[in-house]
């Protein structure tokens, strides 16, 4: 099969499309052929090396988390799943033409939603949804999701006003046309410090960006409320006991992927694809994915 090797960290252009040999699935594992792949910060971060110490790559190596393809092959002790299937998953190693998927993290595509759009959802959906799972937020509560343009901040606003709550998007001041378009209740500039400080108390925070304006939010956080985080958690956290501290880490959950998929399919949730390429252009794919703003990129296997 072809797939983009990687043989040492670097920057994009130790991303190399060359032969591979095929993988062989083994017990309760999925033989798929790839559609697409989608970029993600965790993909491009993975080949600088700055997840070697906890997701290394093995020399020569492949990439990739999110993936949609046919089933093409099962391997013994599989069961749900057969040949033809049209399945999504959160994997490894998905920038290639063919990828092994254990049956247990693999979930069929709701009928009606396109493979390529498929392929965008797994991780960014899946996180959201967790991340403001971790909130605890519930009816009648306000949240904060900040980064709520973002792919992930868009699947944590849908979340919260699945549970009822008063949804405040986060955004910077060039995005609050944007930030119409993510289903909050209203918005406000994170990077204005005067609509910070006239924000009203907080029953929780969902933060998809961290740095400098997390120490600002949490003060914002009522005491006995939650700021969960998918980067690091506010510095000055210490100076807040009464707040409750998650990081979160997103884990695959059929069920929540397919919930998920199922409201973009419905037009319920909008995960904006911002370019399809050749799985032989990932290094362009990843250049432009660092650089930001363009929604999701799609490798198109």
């Amino acid at each position: 099969m072809k797939a983009i090797v990687v043989r040492k960290y670097g920057g994009p252009e130790v991303l190399k499309f060359e032969d591979f040999p095929d993988p062989v699935p083994g017990a309760g594992e999925v033989l798929v052929r790839v559609a697409a792949a989608s970029v993600n910060p965790i993909d491009y971060k993975r080949r600088a090396g700055l997840t070697k110490d906890f997701y290394p790559i093995q020399f020569p190596g492949l990439i990739g988390v999110d993936m949609a393809g046919t089933v093409v092959k099962t391997g013994p002790q599989v069961e749900g799943f057969s040949v033809g299937d049209l399945v999504f998953a959160m994997a490894d190693n998905t920038y290639a033409e063919l990828c092994v998927v254990k049956a247990a993290a693999l979930a069929k595509v709701p009928q009606g939603l396109d493979l390529m759009q498929a392929a965008a959802l797994p991780l960014v959906t899946t996180t959201g949804n967790q991340l403001m799972s971790a909130t605890g937020i519930k009816v009648g509560q306000t949240v904060l999701v900040v980064g709520a343009a973002g792919n992930v901040g868009r699947s944590a606003v849908f979340t919260a006003k699945q549970r009822g709550a008063t949804v405040i998007a986060g955004v910077l001041k060039g995005q609050m046309g944007k930030a119409k378009t993510v289903g909050a209740d209203q918005a406000v500039a994170t990077d204005d410090d005067t609509a910070l400080a006239n924000l009203p108390p907080l029953d929780a925070v969902a933060d998809t960006v961290g740095g400098k304006t997390a120490e600002k939010l949490i003060a914002k956080v009522k005491p006995g409320g939650v700021y969960a985080s998918v980067v690091e958690v506010p510095q000055n956290a210490a100076k807040y006991s009464s707040v409750k501290l998650v990081h979160v880490f997103s884990k695959f959950d059929r069920k929540t992927l397919e919930f998920m998929a199922e409201a973009v399919r419905d037009g319920k949730l909008v995960i904006p694809i911002g370019q399809k390429l050749p799985l032989s252009e990932a290094a362009e794919a990843q250049a432009a994915a660092e650089k930001g703003g363009i929604g999701k990129i799609l490798l198109v296997a």
